[in-house]
Parts: C-alpha cells; structure tokens; sequence
C-alpha cells in the first residue's frame, strides 16, 4: 500500500498519508487501511468510504495536528463515533453542546418514563389525523410527580375525548420543569422534520382542575 492515500469519502476527495489514516491502531479508521484494506475503489482508483465527505475534513485535522474541530460538532462527533477514534471522541464530548446534549438533556429525558416511545406514538397520532388537514393536533399529558399524575387522571376521567389519544409524560425525578420537558419535546419531533408548535389546551365544561396545569395541545403543519 501507497504511504499517499488518495481517498472518495462520499463525493469528497482528500489525499494524506497511510500513517496519518493509522494515527490510532485501535481506531475503525487505522482498521481499514491494515493489512489488505478491505475498501473498494472508484474509477480513478481512489478508496471509497460511503460517509458524508464535508466532515471528514476535520477528523483528518484531528489526526494531522491534533486540532479539535469547533465547527459543526455534532456531525462530526457522529463521525468520531463511526470511525472510532476514541481521543477524538472524549475531547469532543467534553465540548459544551456534546456534554449539555449528553450528560443533562439525555440524561433527564432517561428519567422521563417511555419518552422515546410517546414521541413516536404523538407521531402515529398526528399522523393518522392528516388526511385532507392542514394541521393536526395531538393533546399531551405531563405531569412531574406521581400527585399530579393521580389528578391528572382524575382530569382525563372528565375530559370529553377520546382517551386513547392522549399522550401522557411522566412522572419524574429530576430538576428540569414541565415547560423544560415541553422543549425537550419539540426539538425532538422537529429534529425528525416536523413542523410543530405547542400550547396549553384549555378544556370546556365542567372541568375539575385548570386544564393548563397537565393538558399541552401540539399541533402539527402539514403545509
């Protein structure tokens, strides 16, 4: 093997050195060019990695100089993820946005109970009430200790709708409030490409409590 290496990194064209790509042998990266390199080539004869080229730039500055990017850093912890580069990977997630987005927001949303789950079924929801709508909306639960999750109960026992459709969070035990919570939810179906916003839902008769204390309506835009 060449010690220049030209390398397609998805449509991106780098050249270095085989000692650079093998900085750290423990590495996917250092991997790939050991013994026989298990890659395939283009048509220029240049080794193929099918991954997103425009960040690749900055885990080969990480390796030439050891620089650690301070541009776009959640993509390529991603990369620093893929290509296994273990030093690259505990300096980024010491960095403001990887720790905040790992070590608090993960952290809390571990504690939220089905929270990944209930982001999908208010997905399925919305969803199956899209046809010929422009908006659709989906009505969540949030209550932060187990009392207000009896009286949310209580709340939803009046409450003239289908039940069914009522997506509930929580309890929890953590520091971060309902409205932190509510955040939480938006950035995640947005990050899934959705177009949401959120209020509280105010219910009509006869209602036990103040609707706006657990009801939130997400609503959802189409087009």
């Amino acid at each position: 093997l060449s010690p220049i290496v030209e390398l397609n990194v998805g449509g991106e064209m780098y050249t270095t050195t085989l000692s650079t790509l093998k900085k750290h042998p423990g590495s996917k990266l250092a991997e790939m060019f050991t013994g026989q390199p298990k890659l395939r080539t283009d048509s220029e004869g240049r080794f193929f990695i099918d991954r997103p080229g425009t960040y690749f730039k900055y885990i080969l500055e990480y390796l030439r100089s050891n620089q650690v990017p301070t541009q776009c850093i959640q993509d390529v912890y991603k990369e620093a993820l893929f290509y296994d580069i273990e030093p690259l990977i505990k300096q980024l997630e010491d960095s403001p946005q990887i720790f905040g987005e790992l070590v608090a927001r993960k952290q809390f949303l571990a504690r939220v109970p089905n929270y990944s789950e209930n982001i999908e079924l208010m997905i399925r929801i919305a969803r199956a009430e899209a046809v010929a709508s422009r908006r659709s909306s989906v009505i969540v639960c949030v209550v932060r200790t187990e009392e207000d999750a009896t009286r949310c109960q209580d709340a939803l026992n009046s409450l003239d709708m289908d039940k069914k459709s009522v997506v509930k969070f929580g309890p929890w035990k953590a520091a971060p409030s309902i409205s932190d919570l509510l955040d939480c939810i938006q950035m995640d179906v947005e990050a899934k490409g959705y177009k949401i916003s959120f209020q509280p839902h105010v219910a009509e008769k006869g209602f036990r409590f103040k609707s706006h204390d657990f009801f939130y309506k997400f609503l959802f835009t189409w087009w």
